[in-house]
């Protein structure tokens, strides 16, 4: 029981209920169910990119990137579908996954074959695909009234008062949670951030892998590329700037220690929550926007102290048992 309680992910989920609940105490209709749909759904976005880029963290990297790359994936469908309004949405929802699968077998493969830093790739493609998206753009905007109706529609679809990107966001967390706990893909990740040398040693190749991290990363990037500008109907070159750091902070609030081979799903998904419940409710009770950054900042520099602590802790108690 008392290994229950001090669980993070239980932890996790607490504060995130003792957050609605002071929040609703200074706004009540922030806890009022339309309030409550519309904060997960504008968290879904968020829960889908973590997940993702939780895979790249498991082996001991990382993808800043990503939302670089979902600006440009969105930028390209919005401006293919100026010009060919009648196509079908899942055209536009395949060409953005694939788009942005290719360019994240582009980072894997300057990691994995030509060796450069993951920080150097990754922050390099982020400045160059942010230049490709002023360059085919020409700088302008793709405003909602240039999407076909189709385009716009599959993204306000609910069911049972929930939004089609909650209930996706929720498969692609249950995709996630099968894949690294119920499969040798998930367990070869684990072991080779956790231990590089010993998971060599037992033959994972780390360039496979490597390349298929940033492949998974790329392709729920370009997912998300389409559905944020189906939810916001709106294609920018400022579309998404900036949340990368969203994203990975999701995943450290969550426990994915990027020393690798450490974090649940669970972890991620609830660090998403946490995240997005930050984001939707300190605007809510009128907290000004310095404030926000401050208080975002603090809570995830705490949370990554508990990470570190926590892995220095489970190192002695390893040392102790040897």
């Amino acid at each position: 029981m008392k290994k229950f309680l001090l669980n993070r992910d239980f932890i996790l989920f607490i504060i995130i209920c003792i957050g609605l609940i002071s929040v609703g105490f200074a706004n009540p209709l922030f806890i009022t169910p339309s309030s409550i749909s519309d904060v997960l759904t504008d968290t879904s976005i968020l829960i889908i990119l973590a997940l993702s880029q939780m895979i790249v963290i498991l082996i001991r990297a990382i993808d800043l990137s990503v939302a670089s790359n979902l600006a440009l994936s969105g930028m390209l469908i919005s401006l293919l579908s100026t010009v060919h309004p009648e196509l079908p949405v899942y055209y536009f929802i395949a060409l953005s996954c694939i788009i942005g699968t290719i360019l994240g077998v582009l980072n894997g493969v300057s990691i994995a074959i030509l060796k450069v830093p993951f920080i150097v790739t990754t922050l390099g493609t982020m400045s160059i695909y942010r230049g490709l998206i002023y360059f085919v753009s020409d700088g302008k905007q793709v405003y909602s009234s240039e999407f076909s109706e189709d385009f716009l529609a599959l993204i306000h679809f609910k069911f049972l008062s929930l939004s089609f990107l909650f209930w996706l966001a929720v498969a692609v967390f249950i995709i996630f949670y099968i894949l690294l706990n119920h499969t040798r893909f998930g367990r070869n990740l684990y072991s080779l951030g956790g231990n590089p040398d010993a998971a060599k040693y037992i033959g994972i190749n780390e360039n496979k892998y490597i390349i298929l991290a940033y492949s998974i990363s790329g392709l729920f990037a370009g997912l998300c590329g389409y559905l944020w500008v189906a939810r916001y109907s709106v294609a920018s070159t400022q579309i998404a700037i900036g949340f990368e750091l969203t994203v990975i902070s999701a995943c450290v609030v969550g426990g994915i220690s990027v020393m690798g081979g450490v974090g649940t799903v669970l972890g991620c998904l609830l660090g998403a929550l946490l995240i997005g419940l930050i984001r939707n409710a300190l605007p809510a009770v009128d907290i000004s926007q310095f404030w926000q950054l401050a208080i975002s900042g603090a809570i995830i520099l705490l949370a990554i102290i508990i990470n570190t602590k926590t892995e220095q802790r489970k190192e002695k108690t390893v040392m102790v048992q040897e």
